[in-house]
């Protein structure tokens, strides 16, 4: 046990001084951790536990679905069925189910949050597409189409796009279709030297508007839907699912917290993800269930107090309780994870960070400008506590508290800005020196639940969070049980409303539409098809792969990647600012960076496909439980990776995913399957559309390497800086010429600028990404002079198709909501950023579009790095 009524605070190393005055308590320290290992600074970065850079930007992951009925059901009022009896017996039949999606009258609470929700719906801005430039020190302005007060009922797009992952057509036919597709969005009444994103995407919001699933729309999201169409149609697929599996019967989900497991390997993990899928579609059975799964684990977790007025908790632990989370791969209070040590990137070891929150940053927590946030998350706990038995009279105070606790908990966690020096975070020790120096933390009793045996005391930890966890002691120690336990089953019930019935997802998609902007859920087959993505993507890309997936893409994307690596050397050649010595590491990183493409190859081999998901029970009426299931296994295979060597050769996203990868860690490059798609690639296209999508890809992750982050791990993946400090100096110069060129962009009617610091890693990428791929596509030019390098009905030059296609690709809107929060949040500029931002840097832009010097898109001064 721990003793938190015994606020002491052992040392830190003598040469890390803290002085920390807090609301979480008053640390000064001065001591040496035995066997501590303190990084230099190797220069500002942010840690997280991964270490991937993402090229697309972050997606709001379809969480919730809102049936037909349901959305009916709300747009009028009615007589209500009587769920009082709901909370009692958890079940429902399937008469309650049928009365259930009647119209009916919306209880109280509900009627409560809508008119939140409806006073802030009324203060909604309307803001139309244009650009207008401010003479005022210099700052170009950009109005986006962030946000509509009148959607049209929305409707399931045309999906012409979808057309392109069947192989019946023929070259001409697939080069008229992207003709047609790319001529719609451009309005080419613009002049492209003014104003390229609107000549490119001009047109775009004629065609789309944001629906009202959705935070944003844009090409990625339209690609993701073309995908998740085949991947439905996949999955919905039965002929291969045995019409009596035995093996069914054999599953009880016993024991989620046990640490033996009786393998599982007889049925077939395609059959297992459609069982998932099966599972997840089943409105019906769900509803029946109701909170019954839910309450179940809860009763084995020692309860949720917010239900119950006499809980007394004599047999609360704090560490043990957040040890059986994280066995459930849910991270509260303390972040944890077994992964690559940053600084000896082949071994596997534990990791410790300070935590997420229930809303997006801290600052959601501590601005008093997010109250109307803060105030909808609490509705959400005190909705869901309602729907799960107890009386809304006796959550507010139970509530109150979970809330004021978490705001404590935000003041205790580093902002953005202090995480982004290395050396003031990250720290190398061993599992003793931990127990010494924060005795106040059960160590040992949780990493030996966790793992499942005992752990030895020497097992090497990093610790990224030494300020943070000073500073958790005294907050801990001055919180009752009650409000501790509330706040930890809270954050794992959060996560488990997704796999709940249609009440507790309304009650989030109200939270969402605050937060978010989004007015309805997604339909439940994308949201069920985006389930078994996240949780079973390798047998769902096994079945992508073998119907989809054409093999000439993985071919071609190899030699345009040998083509980007050419291209980088030579302008790595180019470079003055860069030493010889320094020229030669880069060249040596290049030469080792591991490159995936497609799928990686066990997924076509059954029986080890079969193996990856051994312990992973499924059965198709238990949606619930089979999440479970999953996350349960996820945490077994993490444990077994501690005390073993990195294995570089593994995959670490599935194939059927819109997105690419850099992983610093692994000196990594990954583009999925779900990619190779158009606009970024088709077989059938000019070379010119292939380099200006997946081509710039390509660029964007190879600059990775070499960006703010990238730089500073050697070509194995460890944190090892091997610049010299004149190479350091000059990068840190042009690095700050694109910091403040991004800085100087604003989403007007936020009021706010871009944060040209934290985007700065991706710019750099965005601009080497499109000049590598330029210079790539010019060499393939020479050699391949009479190819065909058209779309009929375009009259434009295969060089100017080149950037239009690049340019295309961040076509979109989002909603106000949305883009505020991916300002605070977001490592990537907004899309438009991305088109201006790129192309006024490139010389090769105005050259091939002769824009006159000094006009909008040709400045002369231009950021250049790699």
């Amino acid at each position: 046990m721990f003793a938190w009524d015994v606020v002491y605070f052992y040392a830190l190393p003598y040469f890390i001084f803290v002085s920390l005055t807090t609301s979480c308590g008053l640390v000064k320290s001065r001591h040496r951790y035995k066997n501590a290992e303190l990084l230099q600074h190797y220069g500002r970065r942010e840690i997280l536990p991964d270490t991937k850079t993402i090229y697309l930007p972050e997606q709001v992951v379809y969480a919730e679905y809102e049936p037909q009925a349901e959305i009916e059901r709300k747009s009028r009022s009615r007589d209500c069925v009587d769920l009082k009896r709901r909370r009692n017996t958890d079940t429902l039949n399937s008469l309650d189910f049928e009365e259930y999606q009647k119209p009916c009258k919306v209880n109280t609470e509900l009627n409560n949050i809508s008119r939140l929700i409806d006073d802030i719906r009324s203060n909604k801005e309307s803001i139309s597409y244009g650009k207008e430039n401010s003479d005022k020190d210099n700052i170009m302005i950009v109005k986006i189409n962030i946000s509509s007060t009148n959607y049209h009922e929305y409707d399931a797009p045309s999906h012409e796009e979808e057309i392109f992952w069947h192989n019946t057509k023929s070259e001409r036919e697939i080069r008229t279709l992207q003709s047609k597709i790319m001529q719609k969005y451009m309005n080419p009444s613009i002049n492209p030297c003014v104003d390229f994103y609107t000549y490119a995407c001009g047109n775009w919001k004629l065609y789309h508007t944001i629906p009202p699933d959705r935070s944003s729309y844009d090409t990625f999201e339209i690609i993701r839907e073309n995908l998740d169409l085949v991947l439905n149609k996949t999955l919905s697929d039965k002929s291969d699912i045995p019409p009596n599996n035995d093996q069914l019967k054999k599953i009880t989900f016993s024991n989620f917290f046990a640490t033996d497991v009786t393998p599982n390997i007889t049925t077939d993990a395609i059959v297992k993800a459609k069982y998932f899928y099966e599972s997840c579609m089943r409105e019906d059975v769900i509803f029946n269930r109701g909170s019954e799964p839910l309450h179940k684990i809860l009763k084995e977790l020692g309860g949720w107090p917010v239900l119950h007025d006499q809980w007394i908790g004599d047999e609360f632990d704090l560490f043990k309780l957040l040890a059986r989370m994280r066995l459930l791969n849910n991270d509260v209070i303390v972040s944890q994870w077994i992964g690559p040590d940053i600084r000896h990137a082949d071994q596997y070891i534990i990791h410790i960070d300070q935590t997420g929150l229930g809303l997006p940053t801290r600052e959601y927590f501590l601005d008093a400008k997010n109250v109307k946030y803060v105030t909808a998350y609490k509705i959400l706990i005190i909705s869901t506590a309602k729907l799960l038995g107890s009386l809304l009279v006796d959550v507010e105070s139970d509530v109150d508290d979970i809330v004021f606790f978490e705001t404590k908990l935000a003041e205790c966690m580093a902002s953005t800005e202090e995480r982004r020096n290395i050396s003031d975070i990250y720290l190398r020790t061993d599992l003793s020196s931990l127990t010494l120096y924060f005795p106040q933390y059960d160590w040992e009793t949780y990493f030996n639940i966790i793992l499942g045996t005992e752990i030895s005391l020497d097992t090497p930890v990093a610790v990224y969070c030494v300020k943070y966890l000073l500073e958790l002691v005294p907050l801990l120690s001055n919180t009752d049980r009650r409000t501790l336990q509330n706040y930890i089953i809270w954050r794992f019930i959060r996560h488990r409303l997704n796999n709940l019935d249609s009440r507790f997802l309304d009650i989030k998609q109200r939270f969402h539409y605050v937060l978010y902007g989004r007015e309805k859920k997604p339909p439940r087959w994308q949201f069920c098809v985006s389930e078994v993505n996240t949780h079973m993507g390798m047998a769902l890309g096994s079945v992508f792969v073998r119907q989809y997936f054409d093999r000439t893409s993985k071919t071609d994307t190899i030699q345009m990647t040998e083509a980007l690596i050419k291209s980088f050397e030579n302008i790595l050649n180019e470079n003055s600012w860069l030493d010889a010595v320094t020229k030669t590491y880069a060249r040596r990183k290049i030469e080792h960076m591991d490159l995936k493409i497609g799928f990686p190859d066990f997924i076509l081999n059954e029986t080890d496909l079969s193996t990856r998901y051994y312990d992973v029970e499924i059965h198709p009426n238990y949606f619930f439980e089979n999440v479970l299931s999953i996350l349960r296994h996820l945490t077994r295979v993490e444990r077994k990776r501690l005390d073993t060597k990195v294995n570089r050769t593994l995959w670490s996203t599935s194939p059927a995913v819109v997105n690419a990868y850099y992983s610093r860690n692994k000196n990594q490059i990954m583009f999925p399957a779900g990619i190779l798609q158009p606009p970024f690639y088709h077989k059938f296209f000019p070379k010119a559309m292939n380099f200006g999508g997946i081509g710039v890809v390509i660029g964007h992750e190879l600059t990775h390497g070499f960006d703010d982050k990238g730089r500073l791990f050697d070509e194995f993946g460890n944190l090892k800086m091997r610049w010299k400090e004149s190479s350091i100096k000059n990068f840190y110069e042009k690095a700050q010429c694109i910091i403040d060129q991004y800085s100087q962009y604003v989403l007007p009617e936020l009021k706010v600028p871009l944060d040209g610091y934290l985007t700065q890693g991706e710019n750099i990428a965005d601009n080497g990404g499109l000049k590598q791929s330029f210079r790539a596509y010019q060499l393939w030019l020479q050699t391949h002079p009479t190819a065909d390098e058209t779309l009929p009905d375009l009259n434009i030059s295969s060089k100017q198709l080149f950037f239009l296609n690049f340019a295309q690709v961040w076509c979109g809107q989002q909603r106000i909501q949305e883009a505020t929060n991916r300002l605070k949040t977001s490592v990537h500029s907004p899309g438009i950023f991305r088109i201006i931002g790129v192309l006024s840097n490139s010389r090769e832009f105005a050259e091939t579009f002769d824009c006159p010097a000094e006009s909008p898109m040709n400045p002369a001064k231009k950021c250049d790095l790699w």
